[in-house]
């Protein structure tokens, strides 16, 4: 199936914004259009319909399917991916571009950088401020709704480019919104723990207990006066023995 520039432009976006939430559900989804015969890759993303890269994509997917519905354990994963989603997203934007110039695929990278940025700082931020409730319930419905979304985008981006770019120019509007917020919301996070940190600096430092005072050390005792008695005389500095 031969696309159009619109439809190879929007295909393009739809990788580059999927790649930053699940990359590895993404190139399983391009493998597969390109091993069905459903759409031409160009020679540079040919590898991707490759047998052996969809079978790794799709278990590298499962794994994440696994490890993004476990709190902290999921930001961990995100933290990683922000040096594979992005570079990834931006080189499979452009890798649809390879028969269009040199110019083409340039604006095409970062275009597919930016979107696959936007779109992962949304998920890791969003996620992120989710670890904060004690229970998992919202991580395991967040993970979900992001792979529904994920996979009904590129569905939605190859059938109607039209819908989906409505759909991205709203979710671009959403992230414009949300990720000021997520910012403030991590930042305050941020801030508790290191002042929490502070404070068991501090009493660690001194032996997890405060320093006594001279009464705890040495308690208060009866203040008794020896007196001599006996008539003062010479001698022994007036005091008789």
């Amino acid at each position: 199936m031969i696309l159009s520039l619109f439809e190879i432009l929007v295909l393009s976006s739809a990788l580059a914004w999927a790649s930053g939430i699940n990359l590895y559900a993404t190139l399983a989804f391009l493998g597969i259009l390109g091993a069905s015969g459903q759409m031409d890759l160009p020679g540079n993303l040919a590898f991707v319909q490759h047998p052996a890269v969809i079978m790794i994509a799709v278990f590298l997917y499962f794994i994440e399917f696994i490890v993004d519905k476990i709190p902290a354990v999921d930001s961990i994963w995100d933290a990683v991916h922000t040096f594979i989603r992005i570079p990834a997203g931006a080189l499979l934007a452009a890798g649809l571009f390879s028969d269009a110039g040199g110019e083409a695929q340039t604006l095409a990278f970062l275009l597919g950088g930016g979107l696959a940025s936007v779109s992962h700082l949304v998920k890791s931020g969003s996620r992120a401020v989710l670890n904060t409730s004690p229970e998992p319930v919202t991580n395991i419905v967040a993970s979900v709704v992001e792979d529904i979304v994920v996979i009904g985008g590129l569905v939605m981006a190859f059938m109607s480019p039209s819908i989906f770019a409505a759909f991205l120019a709203l979710f671009l509007l959403l992230a414009i919104w949300l990720l000021p917020k997520v910012y403030r919301g991590l930042r305050g996070m941020f801030r508790f723990i290191s002042g929490r940190s502070g404070e068991n600096r501090t009493k660690h430092g001194n032996g997890g207990a405060t320093r006594p005072s001279g009464d705890e050390v040495f308690p208060k005792q009866e203040k008794r006066s020896l007196r001599l008695r006996g008539k003062p005389g010479k001698g022994n500095n007036g005091f008789l023995k």
